[in-house]
């Protein structure tokens, strides 16, 4: 008798493909097309809206970009333009400087509404709470009260917004620093070492307190701690001791805040600019509560070349984000985000998301944890060529949209990536992991 072979078996009971129970993914999941959904599980495609307000001139002139980029006016706009493009996470500024008016005292007028608005939309915020500035009653980075005063921000945004979980207490710590007390283009302006280690560790120093005060608010709080991903290259057959120092210092604001022993030569360079050892032990004490995440920011303009004559030359991705930020990840082993991204010039920003998508890609395929990506920002930018030193007026072509609110090139691609990638998981299986209302476990250091 011909025996009919188990595949004509199954078609004869259930068809030729297309089985029920295909639609449901089970343990393979599906291949994560389509614009993002809102679950836990998924990765996070995000932009921002562009909110530095740092001093210059010697603290006569405050740079509010929120309110140079017309956000005020437009903030309903602009955070539609969120949900047009089809994302639901947004990394988000309140104006510190501006909220903070004295020790207790606060004006929510405007965060209320804008909160209301982001709430009501169902978008997801990533919220900044310092953004390379303070209110004019603290002064500036070299305030030693910072990290107390700051904590009780912290505490009251968590306090007033308790449905907000993801947060960036400090954004940019090391640039931060490096710009008001290095380099002596924003804040305090100085141009010395000490002032570099002071501002650093005043900034280090009060994202742990305000993240412990989140943290008691909100036990299941996740940090996106975002910061630059540097390298300076040098072409000298010996390299400079300066340089050397230079492309370790990168470290130190994420040494510092996840306790991870820096080098020899840094710690000496701390100490001599200092930091005391009781500090030290302090920040080498443990990591922050809450669920942490390293936020790497990647321009272009990030990485440099210092030529033998000594000149500086802007490189535009030699290493890239991928090679940089492989550093920072076996340096510290935590989940990574690709936090801020753009260039200034509009024609070229589509290839320029495109690659860093790529490198995105490639980061996981190597099993490294990378939980989301952003474009920043949603509308362009004003004097950020300056680095905001000078009061140009001069529009950086690097939003999403532009400041009429109309679409660049760039959105397009993004909206492109979004509908091919946009509910990719997290990690592979992601959708298996328990989602639970029982309180998070918390590291505390004690």
């Amino acid at each position: 008798m011909n025996q009919k072979g188990f595949l004509e078996r199954i078609k004869k009971q259930f068809g030729d493909g297309n089985y029920a129970g295909d639609q449901f993914g089970g343990a393979a999941g599906k291949d994560g097309s389509g614009l993002p959904i809102d679950s836990a599980s998924n990765f996070m495609f995000a932009t921002g809206i562009e909110c530095s307000y740092p001093t210059i001139q010697h603290g006569n002139v405050r740079r509010d970009l929120l309110r140079e980029c017309g956000h005020y006016d437009r903030w309903k706009e602009d955070l539609g333009l969120v949900k047009e493009l089809g994302l639901n996470v947004l990394r988000y500024g309140l104006p510190y400087y501006s909220i903070h008016q004295a020790p207790g005292k606060f004006d929510w007028s405007f965060a209320d509404e804008a909160m209301a608005e982001i709430k009501r939309l169902n978008i997801i915020p990533i919220l900044d709470l310092m953004h390379f500035g303070v209110p004019d009653w603290i002064g500036d980075f070299q305030n030693p009260d910072l990290p107390v005063h700051f904590a009780e921000y912290a505490g009251a945004v968590a306090e007033r917004y308790p449905w907000v979980r993801f947060y960036t207490p400090v954004n940019e710590i090391y640039v931060t620093a490096r710009l008001s007390a290095k380099e002596g283009s924003w804040n305090e302006q100085l141009k010395t070492d000490k002032g570099f280690v002071t501002a650093l560790k005043h900034c280090v120093a009060a994202s742990i307190m305000g993240n412990q005060q989140i943290a008691q608010r909100r036990n299941d709080c996740v940090i996106v701690q975002s910061e630059s991903a540097e390298f300076t290259h040098e072409l000298l057959a010996n390299p400079s001791p300066e340089i050397m120092l230079e492309n370790e210092l990168r470290f130190l604001s994420l040494d510092l805040l996840y306790a991870n022993p820096p080098s020899a030569s840094v710690a000496m360079y701390m100490m001599d600019n200092g930091l005391t050892r009781k500090e030290y032990e302090w920040f080498m004490a443990g990591k922050p509560p809450g669920y942490q995440i390293m936020g790497n920011d990647y321009y272009g303009r990030n990485e440099r070349i210092k030529l033998p004559d000594g000149s500086i030359q802007t490189s535009m991705d030699v290493l890239g984000w991928y090679e940089i930020t492989k550093d920072y990840y076996e340096r510290y082993r935590m989940p990574v985000m690709h936090t801020e991204t753009n260039v200034f010039e509009a024609d070229i920003a589509p290839v320029w998301l495109l690659k860093q998508w790529a490198s995105v890609l490639r980061m996981r395929q190597n099993g490294v944890p990378v939980v989301g990506f952003t474009w920043y920002s949603l509308i362009d930018q004003i004097d950020w060529d300056s680095q905001l030193k000078e009061v140009n007026n001069h529009v950086n072509a690097c939003g999403l949209y532009d400041l009429n609110r109309k679409p660049r090139p760039v959105a397009e691609a993004y909206k492109t990536v979004l509908k091919e990638f946009g509910q990719i998981t997290i990690v592979p299986h992601a959708e298996m992991l328990a989602i639970t209302e029982q309180p998070a476990r918390l590291k505390v250091a004690t």
